[in-house]
C-alpha cells in the first residue's frame, strides 16, 4: 500500500486524501509524466511596459492608504483666511497675464506664438510695456525653454526686441534653459525644473511649445490633467506665473480660442489667463481670456520691423465685419457700366447661387435693382 504523500514543499496547504481506489497502471512502455502539484500556482505571464509615468501612476493605481496612516485634511473657515496683501498687484502685466497665472498663448503654426511669449519675457524682465501697450507693475526674471528653437535663434529674437523697445540687453534678467530634453511628465526633469525656479526666482515661466515637452496622449484627460496638476502644484508652491505655448487643431471648425486647442479641453480650462493667436492675411488677431477678470478688446497686431523684428499693435476692439451680401451686390452693380445677369454677379461675387438668388429677390422688391434686359441694375 503506497504511503500517504508529505505536505507540498512550495506552500503550507495539507497534503491531497489518498483515492479510495487504486490508480491504474501505466501502460508498459509509456513514458512517465510527472503529474503537477495540486497547489502550484498557474504561470502568469510579465505585464507589459507602458510609458506613462510609473511612480504618478502607481499611487493613483494602488488606492488609498490605510486610514491610519492619513493625515487629516486641513479645514478653515473662509472668514479666518488671511487677506491678499495690499501691495500684490493683481497683474503681472496689465490686463494680458494676472498675476501667478498659469495659462497657454494658442494659435496655429506660424501666428507668431513665440515672438508673443519673447514680447511677454521681456517685458516682465525689463519692467518696459507689453507690445509698448501693457504696464508691468512688479517686473522680475524669467526663466524660458524653447524646445524647438536653438539657443542663438533664442538670443537673435530677444536681441531684436530689445532694440525695438530700448531695452538694455546685457542686463536683461532672461534666463535660458540649455537642456537638450525637458520632460513634464518625469519626475526627475520636473524636479530639475524646480530646482532651476528656486535658484532663479522666476516671475514668470515659459514652456515652448507644450507638444514637445511630454510623451503623452494630449487627447487623454487623465494623463494631461494629472501632467497640468503638477505644473499648478509647483506654481503654488515656488509663487510664480506660468505659460505654456501650444498649438490649435488643424481642422478646428468652427470651434474658436481655448475650444480650438488641440488635445484634451483640460488645458483650456486650466489656464487662469490665456492669449489666443490668429491670422487674417497680412494681420494678427489678438483674444484674451481671463478667469477673474474682465478681457480687454481683442487686439490686431502685424510683425514690424525688418532687421530687429516686434509686434506691432495697429488696432484695438472689434474686427470690422464685411458688408454684407446685398451691399456687395448693389456696389457691384455701381461700379458696372451696364445690367449684370446672376450667372456674371455669382462668379464676381464667389457666392452660393442659392444665397444670391434671395438677395437679388429682396433688393427687387424694396425697389433698390431693376431688371433690365435679362440682367440686373442699379435703379436710375
Amino acid at each position: 500500500m503506497p504511503s500517504p504523500p508529505s505536505a507540498c514543499r512550495m506552500c503550507s496547504l495539507p497534503p491531497p486524501s489518498l483515492p479510495s481506489t487504486p490508480l491504474p497502471r501505466a501502460r508498459p512502455g509509456a513514458s512517465a509524466q510527472p503529474s503537477p502539484s495540486p497547489c502550484s500556482a498557474p504561470s502568469i505571464s510579465a505585464p507589459k511596459y507602458s510609458p506613462m509615468r510609473s511612480s504618478r501612476r502607481s499611487s493613483m493605481a494602488s488606492g488609498p492608504e490605510p486610514a491610519a496612516e492619513q493625515s487629516p485634511l486641513h479645514v478653515l473657515q473662509v472668514a479666518e483666511l488671511p487677506p491678499e496683501p495690499i501691495d500684490r498687484p493683481a497683474w503681472l502685466i496689465d490686463e494680458l497675464w494676472a498675476d501667478e497665472a498659469v495659462g497657454v498663448i494658442g494659435g496655429a503654426p506660424k501666428c507668431c506664438k513665440t515672438y508673443l511669449a519673447l514680447e511677454m519675457a521681456l517685458a516682465v524682465a525689463s519692467g518696459r510695456p507689453c507690445l509698448g501697450r501693457f504696464p508691468v507693475p512688479r517686473p522680475g526674471p524669467v526663466l524660458l525653454f524653447a524646445a524647438e528653437d536653438s539657443p542663438l535663434q533664442v538670443r537673435a529674437r530677444l536681441l531684436g526686441l530689445a532694440l525695438a523697445r530700448g531695452v538694455d540687453f546685457t542686463t536683461l534678467p532672461v534666463f535660458l534653459i540649455l537642456a537638450q530634453q525637458l520632460r513634464l511628465d518625469s519626475d526627475q526633469d520636473m524636479a530639475r525644473l524646480a530646482a532651476a525656479i528656486e535658484k532663479h526666482q522666476p516671475r514668470l515661466l515659459i514652456l515652448d511649445p507644450f507638444v514637445r515637452l511630454h510623451r503623452l496622449d494630449e487627447n487623454s484627460a487623465m494623463e494631461v490633467s494629472a501632467l497640468l496638476a503638477d505644473l499648478r502644484a509647483l506654481q503654488r508652491r515656488l509663487h510664480l506665473a506660468v505659460l505654456l505655448v501650444h498649438h490649435t487643431r488643424k481642422a478646428n471648425g468652427e470651434a474658436s480660442g481655448g475650444q480650438a486647442l488641440r488635445g484634451s479641453s483640460d488645458l483650456h480650462a486650466w489656464g487662469d489667463s490665456n492669449l489666443y493667436l490668429g491670422r487674417s492675411q497680412d494681420k494678427l488677431r489678438l483674444v484674451v481670456e481671463h478667469r477673474a477678470a474682465r478681457a480687454p478688446q481683442p487686439i490686431t497686431l502685424a510683425l514690424a520691423g525688418d532687421h530687429a523684428p516686434y509686434l506691432d499693435i495697429l488696432a484695438t476692439g472689434p474686427e470690422p465685419q464685411p458688408p454684407g451680401l446685398a451691399a456687395q451686390v448693389r456696389a457691384l452693380l455701381g461700379r458696372s457700366p451696364g445690367p449684370m445677369t446672376q450667372h456674371q454677379l455669382r462668379c464676381a461675387l464667389k457666392v452660393r447661387n442659392q444665397s444670391l438668388t434671395a438677395v437679388l429677390q429682396e433688393l427687387f422688391a424694396e425697389n433698390k435693382i431693376s431688371r433690365y434686359n435679362g440682367g440686373w441694375l442699379l435703379p436710375r
